[in-house]
């Protein structure tokens, strides 16, 4: 199993209510099984409602800040506070602190932070498990693009097939933690 989890995700509050309120769930089931979560720090959004979902299980929560948000007033009390000098050392810590990445509903910097998981596994630079939850068909239009630049042959089958991507956090947290073998029988089918 996993033992630690990234979770990309935004900070909007005003993003319709079940958005915020899956976050707090994720984080609590991600802490309820054992897991650390990693994610960008803060207690507004999304991102603040998946550290507290983890802290409500007890689960040991690591915020990574940026020193431009550093005297915020939406802070939280997390297990463990890292600062990075810019949002680039951020998104690098927040890959590098987790054994995977997981992208809920978020926007343009939950968008960046997926692709650039996804464009250095594709060069070979990062060898980590990603995700996306799917949740009220959220990533729906992302996922047809990624599609057709397989179609098109922008995007390779082998790097096709390592995006996990499922509708509960349950499910892809087990896709993760199988990841190898996943990805191994998607590309032998793949293959026929």
């Amino acid at each position: 199993m996993l033992k630690s989890i990234t979770v990309f995700c935004g900070s909007a509050n005003t993003c319709p209510e079940k958005y915020l309120k899956d976050a707090y769930e994720i984080g609590r089931v991600i802490a309820s099984q054992g897991r650390a979560l990693v994610y960008g720090y803060g207690s507004r959004g999304s991102m603040g409602q998946v550290a507290m979902g983890a802290l409500s299980e007890g689960g040991h929560v690591t915020g990574i800040n940026v020193q431009c948000f550093v005297g915020s007033r939406h802070t939280l009390d997390v297990s463990e506070y890292i600062v990075e000098p810019t949002m680039q050392d951020r998104k690098v810590a927040l890959i590098e602190r987790s054994e995977a990445s997981i992208a809920i509903p978020g926007g343009m910097g939950t968008l960046d932070e997926i692709t650039e998981i996804y464009s250095l596994a594709q060069l070979s630079i990062v060898n980590r498990p990603f995700g996306i939850l799917n949740m009220h068909g959220y990533f729906d239009g992302f996922l047809m693009q990624l599609k057709r630049a397989n179609e098109d042959n922008f995007l390779k089958d082998k790097d096709y097939a390592r995006l996990m991507v499922a509708e509960d956090i349950e499910t892809l947290l087990d896709m993760l933690d199988h990841y190898d073998e996943i990805y191994q029988k998607r590309l032998e089918d793949m293959q026929k």
